[in-house]
Parts: C-alpha cells; sequence; structure tokens
C-alpha cells in the first residue's frame, strides 16, 4: 500500500512526540524506502550527552546500517521540522532522494546558513510545509513548558 506525505509525517511526529517525552527538543525522522519505513529516530542528544544525536543523523545511520550501505539515492526522509546545517551535511552525503519537512526553523534551520543555495546533494529534491503547523505547535509547547 503506498501512503501519502502526511501519513509518512505523522510518523516522524510520532517520533518527535518521544523525545518531547523523553524531554528532549522533539523533532521526529523517518526514512522511507519503496514505501515501507526503514528508519525511526528522534532527537537524542540529552540521552546521549551528544551534540550530534539528531533525528536526521540517527535516522539515516539506523537506514544505512539496515541496508548495509552508505548511500540512500532513493530514500525519502522525513522530518518535522526544517534540518540544521549540521543534518543538511549528513544528508548530502549520504545522498537522500528527497527530504520532506514540516515547519521552518529561522533560527538553527539550514536555509538560515545558506540562502538560496541548497546544502543537499544536486540530485535531492525538497519538499517543505507539510504538517507545518502541528511540527511547529509541538516545537513551541516544548519551549513554552521550559520557561
Amino acid at each position: 500500500m503506498q501512503w501519502d506525505d502526511e501519513y509518512y509525517m505523522q510518523q516522524a511526529l510520532n517520533q518527535a512526540q518521544m523525545a518531547f517525552q523523553n524531554n528532549e527538543v522533539p523533532i521526529g525522522a523517518i526514512i522511507v524506502l519503496e514505501n515501507k519505513i526503514i528508519a525511526k529516530a528522534h532527537n537524542q542528544v540529552e540521552q546521549f550527552h551528544d551534540p550530534t544525536a539528531h533525528a536526521e543523523i540517527i535516522a539515516i545511520t539506523s537506514a544505512c546500517n539496515y541496508l548495509g550501505a552508505k548511500y540512500l539515492p532513493e530514500a525519502k526522509l522525513y522530518v518535522t521540522i526544517e534540518p540544521c546545517l549540521m543534518c543538511a551535511g549528513a544528508i548530502y552525503w549520504s545522498k537522500v532522494q528527497e527530504v520532506i519537512y514540516g515547519g521552518s526553523d529561522i533560527k538553527n534551520g539550514y536555509s538560515k546558513h545558506t540562502g538560496n543555495t541548497s546544502p543537499f546533494h544536486p540530485k535531492t529534491r525538497i519538499k517543505k510545509g507539510i504538517m507545518d503547523e502541528a511540527c511547529i505547535k509541538l516545537m513551541q509547547d516544548f519551549f513554552r513548558s521550559k520557561r
């Protein structure tokens, strides 16, 4: 069965909710290959005491391990919030086919640092704004709870 972008983004949001419950910045990511979710992840920076333990990087590592490959040229990455520059680099090197994200991150997203220049592999397609209100609301709720 083939699902749509909203279905997969909801799965990424479920991961983000897990991060929220674990007192992590609530960002979730999944990787889809041939309409099958092959990796799920959420931020685990606090748990691992590791600033690189972002959802996208954990998902990429998991997907590569699952496939026994270092590139993901036919995979789609769904992430709830615009990737940061570090994650954009990991996405570049993994050669993900498509990045689909929910909410923009004007403070820490890749576009703040790259302007109109894409930091992704030339063959990578970008789609943004999928379920952006729900993705942004979860982030706002998290940071509001910290004040």
